[in-house]
């Protein structure tokens, strides 16, 4: 009888077929949990009892697709350890992905995400992230996964008369995978059968109850932008005599005590300035916070001056071109993909805007912005959005830096310089839109020499990582506070009428996790969605109008409607809807509807969703549409 060497006793586990099968199944288990925890940051708490359980088949058809793609990739090459780098690279990275969206944004890793690649890359330097534990010990145990796998075999080798087992289940596998994309994940009925429901505006929620990969996968659905139920030319004409009959009757100011409330014949051509500052809110309004000088003080007098209130954002983190898009067309992200960049996706032809509509009325149109033109595709965006001149980074000559970034004062003193350029060359009025870069996340109080950074003089027990982010945060509100006030003086003395519209985009996260606002009381712990998180500062003011006005809140949609409706200026029939809609609500944005009292709501009554729908109505046909209106939105046509 032959004897079996002990090489071949050896060989003989290494190939087992049960074996084999035991470590497909293992591999995309360990992986798809491995994913998770990193993306939650614990399986404990309440993931087991009210996610994974309640939630059963949002993870249930994960794993199957895992195994599958596992099958593909090893019986395609042969080799174990091929699958299972790849597999642990494709989870797990994506779990670190979402982990730092979340962080960062507020929101997970999203498929049109990868169309970002090259703008994450532009502000990489300057963002500073933290290595979790728990990526530590995945990214160990990955090596030790991968290392164990070199010792298997497939059991039908890699080559020889059994190659076409492997092709059989290799095919196999990619049918089933993609059975499982377009049968299940892309179908909503099929989805709903299994329990998983849509939560496209609370998608950090719909990731933490269903997973990373039918959340992702699900939200491809949303890439094929849908025309609204029953849009047709006579939908959209009905929306528009309404609005048009409705201005007739009541042609008043919707802000009592306004310039146009005020007075009868009204300057009808103001300069207008738009200054979007980056992270700007007045963070002294933490409380238990005490901070080495008074951090707003122009905001502050001049909210005694001017239309002053906050503006609701649609962003956290990021995404300064979500609210911009939103602050100069009046369309909403509200009716658009969770995550999606309208610039790079929307905004690829000649589209309405409020440049738009000034330069149909002879203003010049200018953009400034203190970063690379090309970021957020705001090259091929601001073109089509009726900007004549943009100016960015690359046209600075030796600018003033702070922290990196062109500073706030300096964008001050370029906003003077082509406004007296202009001067000297047009007759024209003069419209700019200024986003600056100097408080851009993240933070740490090294960026600031110690005399001017704002110390921290009281606060309710802070880390001193997060005194440190604060300090630098607060430093950079006091500058763009102050770069207000020099650029508010110049136009004080400007003969020409001249509007100045100042808002910031959105809030940041500062230090460890939502420390700085849980422990001030500003959110409820774990409250990471709250409105407060939302609401930034909101300042219109000019040189020919001295009154305080209380603007309460309003989302970015609102602002170019609201500036003109202050100051009687002539609007357009879609921007005369949108005033009509703040008697109504002042904004629903990210599924929260802010209320005309300034209260929220995650509900609609049935008139805001009545407005609601006409406002997508609106916006989708002039976004995606024939369009239908595009005869009234400008006097272009």
């Amino acid at each position: 009888m032959k004897q079996v060497s002990g090489g071949e006793k050896r060989a003989s586990w290494r190939d087992s077929f049960w074996v084999n099968l035991a470590w497909t199944l293992i591999v995309p288990t360990v992986f798809l949990f491995t994913m998770e925890w990193i993306h939650r940051g614990t399986l404990l708490s309440d993931f087991w009892t009210t996610r994974f359980f309640s939630h059963f088949f949002g993870f249930f058809w994960g794993w199957v697709f895992l195994i599958l793609l596992y099958v593909l990739v090893s019986q395609l090459t042969a080799r174990h350890w091929v699958a299972t780098l790849i597999l642990g690279l494709l989870t797990n990275v994506s779990g670190v992905v979402t982990y730092y969206k979340l962080e960062m944004r507020g929101e997970p890793f999203l498929p049109w995400d990868f169309s970002q690649i090259g703008d994450l890359a532009g502000v990489a330097e300057h963002i500073q992230l933290q290595v979790q534990p728990s990526m530590i010990v995945v990214g160990v145990l990955l090596l030790v996964m991968i290392l164990f796998a070199g010792f298997l075999r497939l059991p039908m080798g890699t080559s020889g008369r059994k190659w076409h087992w492997r092709l059989i289940l290799s095919g196999g596998s990619f049918v089933g995978a993609l059975a499982i994309v377009f049968g299940i994940w892309m179908q909503t009925a099929v989805c709903q059968f299994f329990g998983i429901y849509e939560d496209m505006w609370m998608q950090d929620r719909y990731y933490k109850n269903y997973g990373i990969l039918t959340g992702f996968f699900t939200n491809l659905r949303v890439l094929d932008i849908s025309a609204p139920d029953g849009y047709s030319q006579e939908a959209v004409d009905q929306i528009v005599q309404r609005t048009e009959q409705a201005q007739k009757a009541d042609s008043e100011p919707f802000f009592a005590n306004s310039y146009a409330s005020s007075t009868e014949e009204v300057v009808q051509q103001p300069n207008i300035i738009f200054v979007m500052n980056e992270s700007f809110w007045d963070v002294s309004r933490l409380e238990g916070v005490v901070f080495d000088r008074e951090l707003t003080p122009n905001l502050k007098a001049l909210a005694e001056q001017a239309a002053y209130g906050r503006c609701y954002s649609p962003s956290f983190g990021g995404g300064t071109c979500d609210v911009e898009f939103e602050a100069l067309t009046g369309f909403s992200l509200e009716h658009l993909p969770a995550g999606s960049k309208p610039y790079q996706q929307y905004v690829t032809k000649p589209m309405f805007s409020t440049p738009q509509f000034l330069k149909a009325q002879g203003y010049d149109t200018i953009a400034i912005h203190g970063y690379y033109g090309k970021f957020w595709s705001r090259n091929t965006a601001y073109p089509n959005l009726g900007i004549d001149t943009f100016i960015s980074a690359e046209n600075f000559s030796n600018p003033e830096l702070k922290r990196g970034f062109i500073s706030d004062s300096q964008m001050t003193q370029r906003i003077i310089e082509e406004y007296e350029n202009h001067e000297a060359d047009s007759d024209a009025p003069f419209f700019v839109h200024a986003v600056t870069m100097q408080n851009h996340t993240t933070y740490d109080s090294n960026r600031y020499p110690e005399e001017e950074l704002v110390k921290v003089l009281e606060d309710p027990g802070f880390s001193d990582n997060t005194v440190s982010q604060l300090q630098d945060f607060a430093t950079g509100v006091y500058e763009a506070d102050q770069a207000l006030g020099e650029l508010v003086d110049y136009f004080s003395d400007v003969d020409e009428p001249t509007i100045i519209v100042f808002w910031g985009d959105h809030y940041n996260p500062l230090g460890t996790g939502y420390e700085v606002f849980e422990k001030t009381g500003y959110i409820d712990q774990g409250d990471t969605t709250s409105p407060n998180l939302r609401q930034t500062d909101l300042l219109i003011w000019s040189n020919y109008y001295k009154e305080p006005i209380d603007l309460g809140t309003v989302a970015a949609y609102e602002i170019s409607p609201v500036v003109m409706n202050l100051y009687g200026l002539e609007t357009p029939t879609w921007y005369d809807f949108l005033i009509q809609e703040l008697s109504v609500m002042r904004a629903r944005t990210r599924g929260i509807t802010v209320e005309p009292d300034g209260s929220f709501s995650e509900e609609m009554t049935q008139e805001q969703e009545q407005w609601y729908n006409d406002h997508w109505m609106l916006q989708y046909d002039y976004m995606f549409g024939e369009p239908y209106q595009e005869d009234y939105v400008t006097d272009e046509g």
